[in-house]
């Protein structure tokens, strides 16, 4: 829940404006004096905005203050709107991610963050989403600094880029990557150009000058003695099985996990979920142990586990729940393909000797590769979406045509690896990106408009298996920029035709064209004329005139949002082939379609409006 605090009508109005934009997500704190309800909202909120200048809101806080990883985060916003400051919890607190809420908010509104990793575009090691241990701040420190520090893994997951001193031991494996299952993973990468983003600032001096030791950044899910120069990161790697008997105590299944954990040098902080039979689903104690242990509680059929093949199979179990094994199955099946036991099954040990009402098993997760597919959007930089911008930053590798590159190369973290090409590497980008996921990384494969429209998605994912992780991110197509420009041409069906021949036969081509044409439906023209293929789009039109007036409105857009752009108006018989290109798209109306007040409309057909 998110406190809102005001002490003026200014204030109260801007306070109210965020608390109808956010009616489920926040609560508003009245009182007089405002320091009883900063108490109030601090003690019950995960994070505060106040109306409030930024010192009287430090004097409000200061003596409520009591640790980074316990206190609420706190926003700031003027009261003329201009600035919503993250002054507190940046990280941890979420104060950070707020400001930046707020002020797409509140119009005109610009976060304010200085927190140093934020500032300098390295991950901040409290920012990633998994819990982070150990000399934090001395190894955020240091990697600010430009110090070198060592990056060490004991089980391979996929991490944003860092910069290139942080880096691990000379000769071993790039810690977030696997080895290629296969020589032929590794190709495509050749064919590309790569480079690796340089760090903004920062020296590039050797800790070893000090005479201190070099900082250490672990990631793993054992647990290490850590020296005062490390830090550790823990993925979310272990799935913990349990079985149990009706009525047994959260006390109990929390002490056998801990000691399991304990007994094979695993953290708990690692675990991501407890796993049962369905059977179970409803347990008293596991529900509490869950929600003490703040993990969900999943739950599979019997049948499912009764397939799962477990080294410790039982016939108490199958008489009882229909399966030879719950802990083991469930630990397995939620660890997902490629997952394997660490910790097999052992029963709990209750101290007043009565008998054991639970059982625990521990699953690894096998380390999962991540492809974004990006969708850049037209080419302006404001029509690029927030997502879009949140996996650029994610990604440690990008993979890209070399003109979208340039586009967003300022983006990137330092430390990402960019591999990009010209025209015609299509098949190289998509395999190049495929590979490095398949090796565990994090990467961002990135094309303009719309990822899967006329882009990668479609040559990337017919390559990608269920071996990795994919995520689609929207983009803003060329056809919608154009037509926001134009009018509402698209206010009724639509449909989008590439008028290339590169990779589709003509005849196919013409097929859809003449379709569109009888179904009188809008069709906006992608890639509709190139130097070495200019016959294409006057055929195409001769053929929409089959069956629409020569006055049927036409929207020319070429470069749409970008310096360049050019917008024309014009009609069938008015269009000029000649002043198209592989920048433009072109949109021919359907017969309904007409030209008001210089926008091209095509009605949505309301009756109202008739």
């Amino acid at each position: 829940m998110i406190g809102l605090i005001s002490a003026t009508s200014a204030g109260a109005s801007a306070r109210d404006r965020l608390a109808a934009a956010w009616p489920d997500r926040t609560r508003v704190y009245e009182g007089t004096p405002v320091r009883e309800a900063m108490e109030r909202a601090f003690g019950e909120c995960d994070t505060l905005v106040c109306f409030l200048a930024t010192g009287a809101t430090v004097r409000l806080l200061a003596p409520l203050l009591d640790g980074k990883r316990t206190d609420p985060g706190v926003v700031c916003v003027d009261e003329a709107q201009r600035h919503a400051v993250a002054l507190l919890g940046g990280h941890e607190g979420g104060a950070n991610e707020l400001a930046r809420a707020v002020a797409d908010a509140l119009p005109g509104c610009a976060p304010v963050i200085t927190t140093a990793t934020d500032a300098t575009g390295v991950p901040g090691l409290d920012s990633l989403g998994w819990p982070v241990e150990g000399a934090v701040p001395r190894v955020t420190r240091a990697i600010l600094d430009g110090a070198p520090v060592t990056l060490r893994a004991t089980t391979q997951w996929p991490l944003p880029a860092f910069p290139d001193h942080v880096s691990p031991p000379r000769g071993a494996r790039e810690p977030g990557t696997r080895p290629a299952e296969n020589d032929d993973e590794a190709d495509g990468a050749d064919e590309l150009s790569e480079s690796r983003e340089p760090a903004d600032s920062g020296d590039s001096g050797d800790s070893g000058d000090s005479g201190e030791p070099q900082p250490t950044l672990w990631v793993t899910d054992e647990v290490l003695p850590l020296g005062p120069y490390e830090a550790v990161l823990r993925p979310p790697s272990l799935a913990v099985g349990i079985g149990a008997s009706k009525g047994v105590s959260a006390d109990e299944v929390i002490g056998l996990i801990e000691q399991s954990l304990d007994e094979a040098g695993l953290s708990l902080r690692s675990v991501t979920e407890l796993a049962t039979v369905d059977a179970k689903a409803g347990e008293p104690g596991l529900l509490a142990a869950a929600d003490r242990l703040d993990l969900p509680l999943r739950t599979y059929a019997a049948e499912v586990l009764a397939g799962v093949e477990v080294p410790n199979p039982s016939h108490a179990p199958q008489a009882a729940v229909g399966t030879p094994s719950v802990s083991e199955a469930a630990a397995l099946t939620a660890a997902g393909d490629g997952g394997r036991l660490v910790v097999p099954k052992a029963k709990s040990v209750p101290l007043d000797g009565t008998p054991a009402m639970a059982t625990a098993a521990i699953a690894r997760r096998r380390p999962r590769g991540r492809l974004a597919l990006v969708g850049l959007g037209p080419g302006a930089r404001d029509l690029l979406t927030p997502r879009a911008r949140d996996e650029l930053r994610r990604a440690s590798v990008l993979v890209g045509l070399d003109q979208y590159v340039e586009q967003i190369r300022d983006l990137l973290r330092p430390g990402t690896r960019v591999l990009e090409s010209g025209l015609g590497s299509e098949e190289e980008r998509a395999r190049t990106a495929v590979a490095e996921a398949r090796a565990g990384r994090s990467v961002a494969l990135i094309g303009s408009g719309d990822a899967g429209v006329y882009a990668m998605a479609s040559p990337a994912l017919a390559e990608a298996g269920g071996d990795i992780d994919v995520v689609g991110v929207p983009g803003v197509t060329a056809a919608l920029a154009a037509a926001a420009l134009l009018g509402a041409p698209l206010g009724h069906d639509h449909v989008s035709i590439s008028l290339s021949d590169l990779h589709t036969p003509w005849e196919v081509i013409e097929r859809r064209v003449r379709a569109a044409a009888e179904s009188d439906t809008v069709v906006t023209f992608y890639n509709p004329r190139s130097r070495d293929r200019d016959w294409q789009l006057p055929k195409a039109l001769a053929i929409l005139t089959e069956h629409r007036s020569l006055g049927t409105p036409v929207g020319v857009v070429r470069s749409a949002s970008r310096t360049d752009e050019q917008v024309t108006l014009t009609t069938l018989d008015g269009l000029d082939p000649s002043v198209v290109d592989m920048m433009t798209v072109v949109t021919v109306g359907n017969t309904a379609t007409r030209t008001v007040a210089g926008r091209m409309v095509t009605p949505r057909g309301y009756r109202w409006q008739t």
